[in-house]
């Protein structure tokens, strides 16, 4: 949240945090550290391998995918060491692992990974196992633990850490969300998270930092450490990667794969997958700092209806609880002078609809009618006293709600129980860095153990998403939780969290390092990350062309939903005529596209995959690819460059291999074609994204809809991109009932099965289905006839576009039946065939 007053946050915050480099460095190594470290012994226990060293205990352990390290120095003198895991999901299983022991070393071996651990002095090695070809060497730590100091405001800081040598040519993704370029290396960042109010082309400090680093050599390491921290990518030494903290779990995991996708995968098989959220999510959002009453909700949603633009939800900002900006954080219930009948309003625009989705922030301010309530049932973080810690930020005297402890998880989930009773579909939890977290706050783990706000600062948002996603399943175990929230940690993603990228600016600088952001943060589990569409802070009037380009590439990025401060409406709805029009269709193809988005939804849940994807995905040899953050893939079949700068008329796209088409062609015309592995110059107004599609494509589609209740699965248009250099193609559709928690898990799904062949003048397209009513259980059997979910519908009216179709077919067969109805449209070159499907195996084929 972010108002214009947040410009002057920083004079009451917790002191910056930047790493001063010089000199930094020469205090570490001169500090204690593992190189004077020996081997004393090993034992396995617990299924980990145990090692007693001079210096205290190291343990390794196999996560199926991933070996972690765990480090407990004796006579520690940093506090929280025993801290839990928040990266690893809970119960995930260890895996089996073999050792053999020699004179000089030790080796954990793995599926994946070996780790050779040096005895003297201690030091561990990581290879990557490959049956094809010998182990290569990924990572080695070079020297191990250490304990030292970093220069922060000119005081020396204590840390602890780990530093780990580089080879000379690889490149470094990771960290979350920071404006830095894709490639890292060379960056120093502190590991804090902390919003950047109005930023734009750069930032080394935002609201959602990972701890983890990805590797152009194919390997993740994740530093398992919830503390106030620091990473340096080799910016103080050349070929180091340095990870220190001012406290808290010394652990870190290294993940190995053969392809990125596969590195990814393995990766979230550890930390957690996102839950497939229900399909209202990917609709268009209304939402605007802020709706200040009842009138003005109720007027919103009447808009878009009348105006023809689809709208699944509807968020509210502070205003929902106090009419003023300030001493009402806490509150945490209806004004009813401005919001007079909430529950009536919910009830009236979900008809239309839209579901109501609310702001909660984790602060009590003294004078909130919730204060004493809270501080009376222990709810809040404590001072060393024992009392409610009590500070001061910019909307009052406050104290923070313990997400960690027993008493305040209880106290906040009545909260949220009792709203969600009313009506209220979504969540959403702003200032969870938290925005202010003084340091001699003291958190209450579930085990009763004490910890201060460094220690535990990085998973505050983390653990506030874990108790509203597991409340709300509480609650209605049969309902897909939506949980909006500014902050979190690594493994955030399996409690559903959907991010977004903070404050941006409201200006093309703000536009320019979208892609980037979600990118980043895609690659490590928060596939959600999305932007604030057409920019949050400042702006001193309407620029209409930065508002458009946004818009549109909010198209192709997870989250639609525009939201700003209000002196300019973040409503397409509340702008002029003309860019309604152009929105309009942008906004409609968002849900037409439902089908496609929804499964790109479908493999991140599986196997997560981003939406959002960069393309050194597409030739992981080109390891230049990496540094290109202007252009991404949005799944397998689109290549998007939205544009960042005004008044542009060309725009330079780098192609992967392959053949391209562009998606926007000009009316009446057939969509221009591109040979891979070039760049190119496209043509592009207002009016129009560069967006191109790639050859040998299905793209699933559906009719316009007002929002996502009057979505249809009978009714599907298939649009295939044929061209002879694609002699076949596979894709697999995902479908269910958009809102049922655990689909998958359930069998309550089906999966739509699409294959091409093209050989000369030939093309069959073949279709099939698949469900899993095998896997259901007998009361799960009775479920709309033995289908794989309610509302499955029994056959579908299928219209298949075949793009790129040069002239008429002499004939199309679907099975043995002659089809006569199709229409071939000369000027844009495709092929429109329309037939009733009822998912028996199928084989439309031309001639």
């Amino acid at each position: 949240m972010r108002s214009l007053l947040f410009k002057n946050l920083s004079l009451c915050l917790l002191s910056v945090l930047c790493i001063l480099t010089s000199g930094s460095v020469n205090e570490v190594l001169a500090s204690e550290s593992l190189n004077n470290n020996h081997y004393l012994s090993h034992e396995i226990k617990n299924n980990s391998l145990v090692i007693n060293t001079k210096l205290g205990r190291v343990s390794l352990s196999n996560y199926s995918g991933a070996v972690e390290v765990v480090y407990q120095i004796e006579q520690s003198k940093f506090p929280a060491q025993q801290l839990p895991s928040f990266a690893i999901k809970e119960q995930a299983p260890k895996s089996s692992f073999s050792t053999k022991d020699s004179q000089e070393q030790l080796t954990f071996t793995t599926k994946q990974l070996t780790a050779v651990i040096q005895k003297s002095p201690f030091a561990i090695r990581y290879y990557q196992q490959n049956n094809q070809q010998p182990s290569k060497l990924l990572l080695a730590e070079e020297s191990g633990y250490f304990s030292g100091s970093v220069k922060e405001n000119e005081q020396n800081i204590a840390v602890q850490g780990f530093r780990f040598h580089l080879d000379d040519t690889e490149k470094l993704l990771g960290g979350g969300e920071r404006v830095l370029g894709m490639n890292r290396r060379g960056h120093a960042m502190p590991l804090y998270n902390k919003a950047h109010y109005g930023y734009t082309t750069e930032s080394s400090q935002m609201n959602f930092g990972l701890p983890a680093v990805m590797s152009s050599n194919k390997y993740i390491v994740l530093f398992d450490n919830s503390a106030k921290g620091y990473l340096d990518l080799a910016n103080a030494e050349q070929n180091i990667m340095q990870f220190s903290a001012v406290s808290g779990r010394m652990a870190y995991l290294v993940f190995a794969g053969e392809t990125y996708p596969e590195l990814i995968n393995n990766y979230v098989n550890v930390t957690g997958k996102q839950p497939l959220p229900a399909r209202w999510t990917l609709g268009n959002f209304a939402s605007r700092f802020g709706y200040r009453n009842e009138q003005q909700v109720r007027g919103t949603v009447k808009k878009f209806v009348d105006l023809d633009i689809p709208l699944d939800a509807l968020v509210l900002d502070l205003y929902w609880f106090g009419k003023d900006i300030k001493g009402h954080m806490g509150n945490l219930a209806w004004d009813k002078d401005t919001f007079p009948t909430p529950q009536k309003m919910m009830i009236d625009i979900k008809a239309q609809g839209v579901k109501t989705v609310l702001i909660t922030e984790p602060f009590v301010l003294t004078t909130s009618s919730k204060w004493q309530e809270a501080s009376e049932q222990q709810a809040l973080a404590k001072n060393a006293d024992g009392g409610p810690k009590r500070f001061d930020f910019y909307f009052g005297n406050t104290g923070l709600v313990d997400v960690f402890s027993n008493q305040g998880q209880q106290w906040f989930n009545n909260i949220y129980t009792d709203l969600y009773q009313q009506g209220v579909t979504g969540w959403w939890g702003d200032l969870g860095e938290p925005e202010v977290h003084p340091s001699d706050t003291l958190h209450t783990l579930s085990d009763n153990s004490v910890v201060n706000g460094d220690a535990i600062h990085n998973a505050y948002g983390h653990q506030w998403a874990k108790m509203v996603y597991n409340n709300q399943l509480a609650i209605n175990p049969n309902e897909r939780p939506f949980i909006l929230m500014r902050s979190g940690f690594s493994g955030s993603q399996r409690y559903g969290m959907i991010p977004w990228t903070g404050d941006v600016s409201r200006s093309w600088g703000g536009l320019k390092p979208q892609v980037e952001l979600s990118l980043q943060m895609g690659i490590l589990g928060m596939a959600y990350t999305h932007s604030d569409l057409g920019g949050f802070a400042g702006g001193e009037s309407f620029d209409k062309q930065l508002y458009i380009r946004w818009l549109q590439y909010g198209v192709f990025q997870p989250i639609y939903r525009p939201h700003a401060q209000d002196n300019i409406a973040a409503e397409v709805v509340f702008h002029d005529k003309n860019t309604q029009d152009i929105l309009r269709k942008f906004i409609k193809l968002r849900y037409q596209l439902l089908p496609y988005n929804y499964s790109l939804a479908y493999q991140n849940s599986r196997t997560g995959m981003p939406l959002m994807r960069p393309l050194f995905f597409e030739d992981e040899a080109d390891i230049s690819l990496i540094d290109n953050k202007h252009s991404y893939l949005w799944g397998d079949a689109f290549l998007v460059t939205p544009v960042v700068n005004p008044d542009v008329k060309h725009i330079e796209v780098d192609l992967p291999a392959g053949v391209w088409f562009e998606y926007f062609p000009a009316e009446h015309k057939p969509s221009p074609k591109y040979q891979g592995k070039q760049t190119i110059t496209l043509a592009t107004d207002i009016n129009t994204l560069p967006v191109l599609v790639r050859a040998g494509s299905f793209i699933p589609m559906v009719d316009a809809i007002q929002s996502t209740e009057d979505y249809q699965h009978s009714r599907l248009n298939l649009h295939y991109y044929a061209d002879s250099s694609v002699t076949s193609a596979r894709y697999e559709m995902y479908e269910d009932d958009g809102k049922t928690a655990h689909a998958m898990d359930k069998g309550l799904f089906e999966l739509l099965q699409f294959e091409a062949e093209q050989k000369a003048q030939k093309l069959t397209i073949k279709l099939s289905r698949k469900n899993q009513l095998n896997s259901l259980n007998s009361s799960l059997n009775k479920i709309n006839s033995g289908f794989g979910y309610q509302g499955m519908p029994q056959e579908r009216i299928i219209t298949m576009v075949i793009h790129n179709w040069q002239k008429p077919p002499t004939a199309i067969h679907l099975n043995n039946s002659a089809i006569t109805n199709s229409v071939w449209h000369e000027k844009n070159k495709t092929l429109t065939v329309k037939f009733s499907w009822q998912h028996q195996p199928a084989t439309l084929t031309l001639l």
